[in-house]
């Protein structure tokens, strides 16, 4: 038995030896020059593989910066104020008329003004626009003239991107709940944001926070992330794009807020939609479903809350901005443009 057990082992050597001596003559075989090229890019792949390792998100500022009555915490929701006086998005509406018509001339410049009346003439007019809007609907920051105003849309606004939502919710509620295990271990788990609220607790996870990628929390949802990037009309490179998942804890209440802009629309699908939530937008209440979406202009005044039991568990959404349908394909690479991240 012994015996046989040498015999195999000094096999194996053999085995071994010859491997290695094939792999060698390979090389000599082969040109020195391909040689260094493929040492070159297994050192250049080893370094791409740890810069992404270490990304992290890049800073970024506020929309609701122009929000007035900051608590004493510089809260609006769960934002930061940046009130930098170099940021388009922290001016007073004056200088950020301005700076947006800067970026509109500097985009025709460069491509053409075809196209461009509408967003001119709202940029001309904005405080205009701005002060004369009902108090139903006034958006904060920027609103475009002459689109369709309703507090919420019909699943055929935009269809395509609503149906492959559908289509993946259990992918999506699937990567919520493992992330949402993480709660039992600690009271806020890395990547999740607490956002202010009068009641209860709202949490949001965020891949697109004001037209920046995170690519931390991205990397742990990698089915979601994906999702995003075969959506027609979600907006992700301009501070007006957001992707996230929001939750509320039984018994929160949102302050009744207004969105920045009515370039968008706002579609929630339904992760966790326990009885007693209610979302209401410019005074008409809509209850979220499990697994269907729900679009809603969010630069009416809107709330939400949840006011069901413990035992209900929480509330949860996967939230993503969409383009409105009526804003043209040249103004949306237009906008695209002028409120571009830093810019």
């Amino acid at each position: 038995m012994w015996l046989e057990g040498l015999v195999v082992w000094s096999w194996s050597l053999d085995g071994l030896r010859d491997c290695i001596a094939t792999g060698i003559q390979s090389v000599r075989d082969c040109d020195s020059t391909a040689v260094v090229t493929v040492v070159c890019l297994l050192v250049m792949f080893v370094w791409y593989c740890y810069h992404v390792g270490r990304e992290q998100p890049r800073p970024h500022v506020s929309v609701n910066s122009l929000l007035q009555g900051v608590d004493a915490n510089g809260l609006q929701n769960g934002s930061m104020y940046c009130q930098s006086p170099e940021c388009v998005r922290c001016m007073h509406h004056d200088g950020l008329n301005q700076k947006l018509y800067h970026n509109l001339q500097e985009y025709a410049k460069r491509y053409s003004w075809s196209g461009m009346g509408r967003i001119h003439k709202g940029i001309r007019e904005q405080g205009r626009y701005l002060s004369s809007q009902p108090s139903i609907q006034k958006p904060e920051v920027f609103f475009l003239p002459d689109l369709p105003t309703t507090p919420y849309f019909s699943r055929d606004a935009q269809k395509h991107d609503v149906e492959l939502l559908e289509r993946n919710f259990q992918a999506i509620l699937c990567e919520f709940e493992t992330l949402y295990k993480a709660f039992s271990n600690c009271s806020l788990p890395q990547g999740w944001k607490v956002n202010s609220t009068p009641s209860g607790e709202w949490f949001t996870f965020d891949f697109v926070n004001q037209g920046v990628c995170v690519p931390r929390n991205c990397r742990k949802c990698p089915r979601t992330y994906r999702l995003l990037g075969s959506l027609r009309t979600c907006i992700g490179n301009n501070v007006f794009g957001n992707a996230c998942i929001s939750v509320l804890s039984p018994g929160t209440v949102i302050t009744e807020h207004y969105g920045p802009t009515n370039i968008r629309i706002r579609c929630h699908l339904g992760l966790k939609t326990p009885n007693g939530c209610e979302l209401v937008v410019g005074g008409e209440p809509q209850c979220w479903a499990e697994g269907r979406c729900l679009l809603f202009d969010d630069s009416f005044l809107h709330t939400a809350f949840h006011e069901g039991s413990a035992e209900d568990g929480p509330r949860a959404v996967f939230m993503v901005d969409l383009w409105h349908p009526n804003v043209a394909a040249a103004e949306r690479q237009a906008l695209d443009f002028i409120f571009a991240p830093g810019r």
